[in-house]
């Protein structure tokens, strides 16, 4: 048997609580009904010789991270289920028994409760999912349940996830080698400048040549780095703490968001992705039935660039006040040219669903390629820095060691 902590309204309209033992959450709800008519909430527990509640760490969600993999495959089973005409509640708490993933467990079994006493099922896994779920996730089941698809609503989450689960995959894989070269190449800098320039100084010393500049500056680096690592790690340390603390900040996310729009390669990196997310978004929110106000004020929040958020807010009244979307998008200065003129297409053929569908599959290939395409730059750059590097260490070692032979 389970314990189960509860919170709840009698017959009478008091607010009571408690812990009770019972199989599972559904078993647990129906022995509260008996003399209950509101369950407020429900959720599992374990409870000592004393009989008192005990905090359990393990089952304690740690963290707001999603399993994005996991959750995809929880959707796509979502869009199966409501198709043979399940009850919501038995569709949720089957799928909450199948799912190995502890912390989505978790949220399912609240929500399958939830359900079965009243309650909607967006409203239920905004309250037990609010810092976890995405808002288009949430707005999108909403959306279904209004208009009696929610088979549709699970199947474009799904669809929506898998492709950025693909997206985020394959930069990984495109990135991969380019942070191995960096990493192989600080190691081999660390061990010439640490391990073998030091050698080459003790040799000169004893020899009493005299030391060519190149090489005395050299070996004076080798000096310094190896004197002050500890110095040296801890201004490092206090950078990134300190860049940290000022990216997080009100103003400083703002001057950080817009300095990442204007970098050189990087910045049409971030308009690109910046694109394709609003388009992505708006394209499902729209494709559920949300008005384009409502989708606008969610896509704006799930944008990752906080300035190209903040200025995608703002389309959100003028939309309200009659403006045409492209128009509105045009003013914000943060979309491409190419967006633009597509939704004013689609605005103009009454297509605009459709068209934003189109304009995502754009941007993603173009953000894809775009990631190729640097990352193909950045590999031959990263070698050349390396090779330039040690061959520069090379070089004055042996131009120091020519100058030895020739006093000898």
């Amino acid at each position: 048997m389970l314990s189960f902590k509860y919170q709840a309204i009698t017959k009478n309209g008091q607010k009571v609580s408690g812990i009770l033992e019972a199989n599972n959450e559904m078993e647990a709800a129906t022995k509260i009904r008996e003399s209950c008519d509101v369950i407020l909430k429900l959720q599992p527990t374990e409870v000592g010789e004393d009989g008192e509640e005990k905090k359990n760490l393990l089952a304690m969600d740690i963290g707001n991270k999603l399993d994005l993999k996991a959750f995809t495959v929880v959707c796509n089973q979502f869009a199966i289920i409501m198709k043979s005409g399940l009850p919501v509640a038995r569709s949720v708490q089957l799928i909450a028994d199948k799912t190995p993933d502890k912390s989505l467990k978790r949220l399912l079994n609240r929500v399958a409760t939830d359900v079965e006493s009243g309650k909607t099922l967006a409203d239920s896994f905004e309250e037990h999912g609010k810092k976890k779920l995405p808002q288009t996730f949430i707005e999108t089941i909403r959306a279904g349940e209004e208009s009696g698809n929610l088979a549709n609503a699970f199947a474009s989450m799904a669809s929506h996830f898998d492709k950025q689960i693909k997206t985020k995959a394959k930069i990984r894989s495109a990135v991969s080698y380019p942070i191995f070269v960096l990493v192989i190449a600080v190691a081999v800098v660390i061990v010439l400048m640490v391990a073998v320039v030091p050698t080459f100084s003790a040799i000169f010393d004893q020899a009493g040549a005299e030391i060519p500049g190149v090489t005395q500056f050299l070996i004076d680096l080798s000096t310094f780095v190896q004197n002050n690592i500890v110095i040296i790690l801890i201004v490092l340390a206090v950078i990134i703490v300190g860049y940290n603390i000022y990216s997080h900040s009100e103003k400083g996310s703002m001057t950080v968001a817009k300095l990442k729009l204007k970098m050189p390669v990087l910045g049409n990196l971030n308009e690109l992705k910046s694109a394709a997310e609003l388009s992505n978004t708006m394209a499902i929110m729209m494709g559920s039935g949300i008005p384009m106000n409502r989708s606008i004020s969610i896509t704006s929040k799930v944008l990752t660039n906080k300035y190209v958020s903040e200025r995608i807010s703002e389309v959100t009244e003028k939309i309200e006040q009659g403006h045409d979307l492209a128009k509105s998008l045009e003013e914000t200065e943060v979309m491409p040219a190419i967006l633009i003129d597509m939704v004013t297409v689609g605005e103009e053929t009454g297509e605009l669903e459709q068209t934003l569908s189109t304009i995502a599959g754009y941007y993603d290939e173009e953000y894809n390629m775009a990631v190729d395409k640097t990352v193909s730059k950045l590999s031959p750059i990263l070698l050349m820095v390396t090779a330039g590097i040690a061959g520069f260490i090379v070089i004055a070692m042996y131009v120091a060691m020519f100058e030895m032979y020739n006093t000898m």
